[in-house]
């Protein structure tokens, strides 16, 4: 099972990319035996504002960056997205991204990680209307962190053990999702 781990900030200094980095190794160290992660950093895809002719939902895709991130989206079995909490809200260039295409993310698991001034609660909320709305399946996978900006002075992100715990259930989730969906 393939999942991608997509940072959902594009800001210089961000801590997006230290928490995703954080639930690849975390993932990795459970070993589990059917279970790649990839990290997919909106900042180096550098999506550019949709403004393509037909909306993603034909499918019909007419710039060459939509196909290559409909390519790219095609391959994960599910999505972790880490979404920060900008303005009570999650950040354009994750709703950019996931309003890019259409039918890619059509009954694929999506689980969520925020953080914020509200533990990134109001970020997961939205962006959980967005992905049910594009097909995406919850399966009731969240993580939101505690305390970031107390905890995010070191270069890498230190989870407590809850977060490591509640990763651990996020994973689990997506597994079992996966297995019904098949």
């Amino acid at each position: 099972m393939l999942i991608y781990i997509i940072v959902g900030s594009i800001r210089e200094g961000r801590t997006a990319i230290k928490v995703a980095n954080w639930v690849q190794q975390a993932t990795a160290e459970l070993a589990l035996s059917d279970i790649q992660t990839e990290v997919v950093d909106l900042k180096e895809w550098d999506l550019p504002l949709f403004a393509g002719a037909h909306p993603p939902a034909t499918g019909i895709y007419d710039q060459p960056k939509q196909q290559q991130w409909a390519d790219k989206i095609a391959q994960a079995q599910a999505f972790i997205f880490i979404s920060p909490e900008y303005n009570h809200g999650y950040s354009p260039a994750l709703k950019n991204a996931l309003d890019y295409v259409g039918k890619e993310w059509q009954g694929k698991a999506a689980a969520f990680i925020g953080y914020g001034s509200t533990n990134g609660s109001r970020s997961i909320s939205q962006i959980r209307q967005v992905a049910s709305s594009l097909g995406l399946v919850d399966p009731n996978a969240v993580i939101e962190i505690r305390d970031i900006f107390k905890r995010n002075k070191d270069e890498n992100f230190e989870a407590n053990e809850f977060e490591v715990k509640g990763l651990a259930v996020l994973i689990t989730k997506l597994q079992q999702y996966n297995i019904v969906s098949l």
